[in-house]
């Protein structure tokens, strides 16, 4: 199952809060995982380690909402540290589990088959998903749509969410962003598994450069900054997450990081 040493980060608890609107931080440190409301049932984005599902339950409860209301499980890429808990979800809520139709045989095989962390054994408990996603399909819940984009490389259904939020004040258009950061040591050409790696992370790089929003977020907290823009128990404040230069910088130096690896082989 999953690796016996793991960053400290990954499993410390962090108090769950509002970032804008209906959409909620329910996460650890660094491991993201996200609650969207609605009056039809609740959105549950990534699921952290497994040891997370009770943090996670916790958090949501917290927050004055009920775990069961969970209808709907996302997430943004079949890795453990962010798959983790959500075989045990799932059975706790019923809900349905939707993923990228590209990461499917990952979700059912419990990560043995992915390229980069696979092997003989499962790193996460395996799981089937109700519905598989496209590039641009749409999950709908309630009052909320959002649109899931297929952004490959770092697995071959990593995406993100694109969707709407709104409070009192404003509209927000908030992307949920998997940055394609490179878990593989091995040279692009060596890896038979995925002969479409480099051409895809060239894609999700070009294609996430092109993206308009307000508030970004993303798969761990220390890619998009949150423990410089959020304190525990800060006040309710939507405009610290409004960051495009911050967005920029990190694409940008993913774009390096690419580059250099190809020009290495």
């Amino acid at each position: 199952m999953e690796p016996k040493s793991t960053p400290r980060e990954w499993s410390t608890p962090y108090p769950p809060f509002q970032i804008a609107g209906n959409l909620y931080y329910v996460g650890t440190y660094d491991l993201a995982c996200y609650l969207i409301t609605t009056p039809e049932g609740n959105i549950l984005i990534n699921t952290g380690l497994a040891s997370s599902h009770p943090l996670i339950k916790a958090s949501i409860e917290s927050l004055g909402f009920q775990f069961s209301d969970i209808k709907i499980l996302l997430t943004t890429q079949a890795h453990y540290d962010h798959l983790g808990a959500m075989a045990a979800i799932k059975r706790s809520t019923r809900a349905q589990m939707m993923i990228n139709a590209k990461d499917a045989s990952v979700l059912e095989d419990g990560g043995k088959s992915d390229y980069a962390l696979g092997g003989e054994t499962s790193t996460f408990e395996p799981l089937q998903a109700e519905r598989l996603l496209q590039d641009g399909d749409t999950v709908t819940l309630g009052d909320m749509q959002l649109v899931m984009l297929d952004h490959p490389g770092h697995t071959k259904g990593s995406c993100s969410f694109l969707f709407n939020v709104k409070d009192d004040q404003r509209t927000y258009r908030v992307l949920i962003a998997n940055m394609p950061t490179i878990v593989t040591d091995k040279d692009f050409t060596q890896i038979p598994e995925y002969p479409d790696i480099a051409k895809d992370y060239a894609y999700t790089l070009n294609e996430m450069k092109k993206l308009s929003f307000d508030i970004w977020l993303s798969s761990h907290t220390s890619q998009f900054s949150l423990h410089s823009k959020h304190k525990p128990n800060q006040s309710y404040n939507p405009a610290v997450f409004i960051d495009q230069k911050g967005y920029q910088a990190a694409i940008n130096n993913l774009q390096k990081e690419f580059l250099s690896k190809r020009k290495a082989k």
